[in-house]
């Protein structure tokens, strides 16, 4: 029997072999190996929804002040844009035909008070006659009819001596309301009527002042819905903080007055109206602002770093979960808004759930773990901790 001769094996082939050897030992200490991540345990929290909105200033009080009797204005009694005071003088009109008419008044009512002065003895003296039967019924009846008439002109006269009265005031046009005084429209030696069209100037008070606000229909239908359903509970007082056109912060809180009950058909939003401190006259009517405003608390809310959601072929947002069993699953979720750095997750999370916060682009679905550091989700305060829709 010939031997064989393994001197002529090529060296090539040997190392081949002992490689194969080599690979299939340490094949399993691979498959063995565990990658190591950081967990953050999933735990509902309280939460404001708070929304940003559109809004605009307007005036709390405005008045345009008009003549109530016509005249020459003889004087203008303001400085344009002074603060001035209900009642304050602010036009002076020639009085001189009003103050003849109150003078011609009140001597009509001398004159209608001198005759029934006059009358009422003579009245008196005809029902002392008719009690001794010494002067017939119809006299009498007469006496006492004329002086229900003398009585009567001087309840006239009166009345046309309070008129002239007013009318005489009136010539003093005042203010009707506190406030910031605009421009006047009418200089003096300028005739104006009683009741114009065209106003001779306007007061509107601007401490506080009011924020328009609009909310789209279907935003509000879904917050209503989401209350009645439980899943947000509703603030009784809603403060309102403002957000000026430079993006600085108001340093006033306002509070909101009503929520309106019809919708705009040109636009389908909703009216709101807040009532904002505004000591330093800072905002003006008709300022275009920003109004932030928590509507309700969410007090099952999820927040999860946005750091650890990633897209899948679908374009939908995943993330990776430890199960049980201490292995990788991906889980597709749901998210509304932000707070911070942070997404507020709709579904696709529970309580309890482990995400993966750390080392999940080395760790894909199916594989095992070792969870080497985990942290707990920090309930916040539901007055610091907020999330902002409609920016």
């Amino acid at each position: 029997m010939v031997k064989p001769d393994f001197k002529w094996i090529p060296l090539t082939l040997i190392l081949a072999l002992l490689a194969a050897c080599s690979s299939q030992e340490k094949q399993p200490a691979q498959q063995d190996k565990v990658q190591e991540v950081g967990v953050q345990i999933i735990q509902p929290q309280s939460l404001e929804i708070q929304q940003t909105l559109a809004g605009r200033t307007t005036a709390y009080l405005t008045s345009d002040v008009r003549p109530q009797v016509g005249g020459i204005i003889n004087k203008r009694l303001f400085n344009e844009g002074d603060d001035v005071k209900a009642g304050q003088a602010l036009y002076q009109l020639d009085a001189s035909l009003y103050q003849a008419a109150f003078n011609s008044a009140k001597g009509d009512l001398a004159k209608a008070e001198a005759a029934l002065v006059s009358a009422q003895p003579k009245a008196q003296h005809y029902r002392n006659l008719l009690k001794i039967e010494a002067v017939s019924k119809q006299d009498a009846a007469d006496a006492e009819s004329s002086l229900k008439e003398y009585q009567a002109a001087v309840t006239s006269a009166q009345a046309a001596l309070d008129t002239a009265k007013i009318n005489l005031q009136y010539t003093t046009i005042r203010a009707p309301i506190s406030g910031r005084i605009a421009t006047s429209t009418y200089t003096p030696g300028a005739l104006v009527t009683a009741e114009q069209t065209t106003a001779l100037t306007t007061i509107q008070q601007l401490n506080p002042i009011y924020v328009d606000i609009t909310l789209s229909s279907a935003e509000l239908l879904a917050l209503r819905k989401q209350m009645d359903q439980g899943q947000l509970q509703a603030i009784n007082k809603i403060p309102v903080n403002i957000i000026l056109e430079d993006g600085s912060t108001y340093d006033q809180q306002g509070q909101l007055q009503f929520i309106g009950s019809t919708v705009a058909t040109d636009t389908g939003n909703v009216k709101l109206r807040a009532l904002v401190p505004n000591p330093k006259y800072l905002l003006l009517p008709g300022m275009y602002v920003k109004a932030q405003l928590p509507m309700a608390i969410n007090h099952q809310a999820i927040l999860i770093p946005q750091t650890v959601v990633t897209r899948n072929h679908k374009g939908e947002p995943v993330v990776k979960l430890v199960n049980s069993q201490n292995q990788v699953e991906e889980k597709i979720i749901q998210t509304s808004e932000t707070k911070g750095n942070q997404w507020v997750v709709t579904s696709g999370l529970k309580a309890g759930d482990r995400l993966i916060i750390d080392g999940a682009s080395t760790v894909s679905s199916g594989s095992r773990v070792k969870i080497t550091a985990q942290k707990n989700t920090v309930t916040s305060d539901v007055t610091t901790n907020s999330v902002t829709k409609g920016q």
